[in-house]
């Protein structure tokens, strides 16, 4: 089972987030960064594309050996529909059709949730932005593990469990830490996927709906793109609350590995995010980085040091607004 962590609760830091300032510093030096803002206009063509690929995948499965389906599920399917998610990551920053028309994109992002199986597009941009905005604050920020979490989940074997259950505490935390009024725009999230779902299994039969949802389930969970939840935000090293990832996995993930960049100009889509890096490197080149998210999950696991009670929280003053 192996021994327990040395953490007893989260890293508590009474400073604000570093991300902000970093910001106003890099374009006072750099105000050429200003024009990568805005759009991606491939955005859209990829995610569309990515959509007919898993609708294909969804044909092809229902004549299946269900080992088979099992096997590609895994194989293909989980890579798909993770990327997807990153996908709805970069759409809930209005990267698809830009600021003007937020609306396009909230509905963009329910149309790249379609083959997740899960509805969660529109809740996930609500408490996105919140994570942006008010990163590590307590009973707000709701990627920061819950106190039963970082109690619980605290030897390499039980951190193990968790870390093919972080789809399940994903969805679940939100309700724990901060839970919202449910919104228009979620219920119509929520009848549009079940009614997909429905039609996906009338015509074609239960073996895509298991692709579709347990692809989903296991590409979040224990798999190598599932390393940039752990890569992102705990802290490896003391004092430092971000870290980026410049592997080929990237090109999977919309760039979300450049996270210290994302993080400081998250207007700025993720395509054009290594030119960010590229810009202000002086910035960026000396802070801790990854090369591996699978070596990020080992390490995450097996350092007694490290829980999900790794994570810098601080306590918020002033006005919270929230989305």
């Amino acid at each position: 089972m192996g021994n327990r962590v040395a953490r007893e609760d989260y890293e508590w830091v009474y400073t604000d987030q570093p991300h902000a300032d970093r910001r106003k510093e890099i374009l006072a030096k750099y105000p050429e960064i200003k024009s990568l803002m805005g759009p991606d206009p491939r955005l859209k063509w990829i995610v569309c594309m990515m959509v007919v690929i898993q609708f294909l995948a969804f044909y092809l499965v229902k004549d299946l050996d269900w080992k088979w389906v099992l096997f590609w599920t895994y194989a293909f399917g989980s890579c798909i529909n993770h990327s997807m998610t990153l996908a709805i990551h970069e759409i809930s920053h209005n990267t698809a059709f830009g600021n003007n028309k937020a609306m396009w994109n909230r509905y963009f992002a329910m149309f790249a949730n379609l083959p997740i199986g899960l509805p969660y597009s529109a809740s996930f941009k609500r408490y996105h932005l919140d994570h942006h905005r008010y990163l590590g604050g307590d009973g707000v920020d709701v990627d920061i593990p819950t106190d039963f979490e970082g109690w619980f989940f605290c030897t390499p074997f039980r951190k193990f469990i968790w870390i093919i259950l972080q789809p399940l505490f994903y969805a679940i935390r939100p309700l724990c830490i901060n839970p919202k009024p449910i919104t228009q725009l979620e219920v119509t999230n929520v009848a549009v996927q079940l009614t997909f779902n429905f039609l996906l299994y009338w015509l074609w039969g239960g073996k895509p709906v298991v692709y579709m949802m347990a692809g989903s389930l296991l590409g979040m969970g224990l798999h190598p793109i599932s390393g940039h939840f752990i890569a992102e935000h705990y802290m490896f090293l003391k004092g430092h609350e971000t870290y980026s990832y410049y592997g080929s996995l990237n090109l999977l993930t919309f760039n979300v590995g450049y996270h210290n960049e994302h993080h400081d100009f998250p207007s700025i889509p993720g395509c054009r995010l290594p030119m960010v890096k590229k810009i202000a490197a002086e910035y960026y080149d000396d802070l801790p980085q990854y090369s591996s998210w699978v070596k990020v999950l080992y390490d995450f696991i097996m350092e007694e040091t490290l829980s999900p009670y790794s994570r810098v929280k601080r306590k918020l003053t002033g006005d919270v607004k929230q989305e």
